[in-house]
Order: C-alpha cells, then sequence, then structure tokens
C-alpha cells in the first residue's frame, strides 16, 4: 500500500528535520533582515524549532484535511497564533508575518525531491498536497494577525476615548466637561459615565459640557448630548452646555433641536459665570 501524503512529508520532515529548520531559519533571517530588531535573540530559531516539531508530530498522528478544527492540529494552530499575535504586537507588517509560513516552502520542498526521488508522479502529489497545507498554515496565520490587530486598535480607541474625556473641577461644587472630537454613541456611553462619577465623587451641583471642540453637531450628537443631560439631572446635577458657536447654533436650529431646558453659552468663560453665580459664588479683583 503506498504512503499517504502526510506520511510522505513527516518522513521528509524526521529524516531532514536538521537541514530543513537551518534552511528555513535562514530563508526567514533573509526576508527580513531589515526587521530583525524586532527581535529578541534567539526568538526566531525557537519559534521555528517548536513550530517543526509541532508539524511533524500532526502529520504522524492524522491526516491534514481538518486541519481547522481537529485536536490533532491544535498544537501547530496553538503556537502559528501565538507567533502571529506576538508579531502584531512587535509591529511586523502582514506579509512579514506570513513568511513564517511561506519561507518554509522552498526547503520542504527540496526535502521531498531528495525523498522522493525518481517518481515524479509521487513527486507532482506530494507537491500540490506540501503546498495546500503550507497555504493553509499561512491563511490561518495571516487570520489571526488581523485579529490581533483589530483587538490592539479597539483597545487604542478606548484608551483614546477615555483619554479624551477628562473631568475637570473648575471650583467647589463645579465639574468641566471638555469634549474634542466627534460624539458617537460608544464614546457618549463614557462620556456620561464619566460625568456621573464625578459628580458622585465630588458632589458637585453643576457641570459644564464644553463642545469647543466638537467639529460638527448633528441631530445625533445633539441626542446624545441631550442624553448626558437627563442622566446628571438624574444625579442631582445641572448641566451647562458652552462653546456654541455660530454654526453650531444655526445648525441647532434648523435641525429644530429643542435645548429650551438646557441653558447654553458661547464660551466656557460664560458658562463658568453663570455656574460661580448659581452656586453663590464670585470671582472679583484682588484689592492693591
Amino acid at each position: 500500500m503506498a504512503d499517504s501524503m502526510p506520511q510522505v512529508l513527516a518522513r521528509a520532515l524526521h529524516g531532514e528535520s536538521s537541514a530543513i529548520l537551518q534552511a528555513w531559519t535562514s530563508q526567514q533571517e533573509h526576508d527580513l533582515s531589515l526587521r530583525n530588531n524586532l527581535l529578541k535573540p534567539g526568538e526566531l530559531q525557537k519559534q521555528s524549532q517548536q513550530l517543526l516539531d509541532a508539524l511533524s508530530q500532526a502529520l504522524k498522528d492524522g491526516p491534514a484535511d481538518d486541519f481547522s478544527t481537529s485536536t490533532t492540529w491544535e498544537p501547530v494552530r496553538d503556537l502559528l497564533s501565538r507567533t502571529s499575535r506576538s508579531r502584531a504586537k512587535q509591529g511586523f507588517t502582514p506579509s512579514e508575518t506570513a513568511t513564517v509560513v511561506m519561507s518554509m516552502k522552498r526547503p520542504l520542498l527540496a526535502s521531498l525531491q531528495r525523498q522522493v526521488g525518481d517518481d515524479s508522479s509521487t513527486l507532482n502529489e506530494a507537491t500540490w498536497w506540501t503546498t495546500d497545507l503550507l497555504d493553509r498554515l499561512a491563511l490561518f496565520t495571516m487570520e489571526t494577525y488581523q485579529k490581533e490587530r483589530e483587538e490592539v486598535i479597539v483597545r487604542q480607541q478606548q484608551e483614546l476615548s477615555e483619554l479624551s474625556t477628562p473631568v475637570v473641577q473648575l471650583w467647589e461644587g463645579i465639574l468641566a466637561l471638555p469634549l474634542i472630537g466627534t460624539l458617537d454613541s460608544a464614546r457618549t456611553q463614557v462620556v456620561m459615565e464619566s460625568l456621573l462619577q464625578a459628580i458622585v465623587d465630588t458632589g458637585s451641583a453643576i457641570a459644564i459640557i464644553d463642545i469647543t471642540g466638537v467639529p460638527l453637531v448633528d441631530t445625533l450628537v445633539a441626542q446624545h448630548l441631550l442624553k448626558t443631560v437627563a442622566a446628571a439631572r438624574l444625579m442631582g446635577a445641572d448641566c451647562i452646555i458652552s462653546g456654541i458657536r455660530p454654526q453650531i447654533a444655526q445648525t441647532i436650529v434648523h435641525l429644530g433641536v429643542e435645548l429650551t431646558d438646557v441653558i447654553t453659552k458661547a464660551t466656557l468663560a460664560d458658562a463658568f459665570a453663570v455656574a460661580l453665580g448659581r452656586t453663590g459664588k464670585a470671582v472679583v479683583a484682588k484689592k492693591q
């Protein structure tokens, strides 16, 4: 009975593992010659050895047709996932990350040719089978890399959103929330949570929401602002919206958004003066 293609490849890996590893790591080092500084000393050699061992074991233990789900291939998937996530965090590009797998083709196919010899039919079948396997491994690597990059982007967006919504205590009982950038549903939730928590922590009675840095106010943004004002009122604090530029005022009127129950001012300074008056305080010039 003729050997299956996984058996042929497993035999080639077993018989020339050292030569394949050396050729594979050399090819990776060449492909990443300008980026080797991103890797720790010995990291490339260690990753390659582990992946080669896991690949060899998987080929011995079962077929490769169920690579994406089989427990036999779980160690290979795990290693590729960890490598892809590591490369994504280290700053490698997608093509550089795919090199982990794609650079294995040449040494593997060369080993197959030496292993099979003059049997052209078996060599052709083994070559196609190995190429297909490596393509699937590379695709899995790229998908994992992409997921990691997306997770990093989401985390960065959340962190930026939190950093861009600072709540400042201007005076005893008076808070200011300067907004910069576009307001969407997700960011509005962060704004609302930050403001409400600051109201609880400081016991403030007035919060100034400054929208000077908000480039566009449409119906959706206005609704988000009104929700934030309503939530603050439920916590016992009144809100003043400042930074109402002429263009924004015209837009709000054109949209028909009702802000009759909300105090609005053109500048933060004007809003602060109103807040001081409502709390029974005033700023006066010091006598010389």
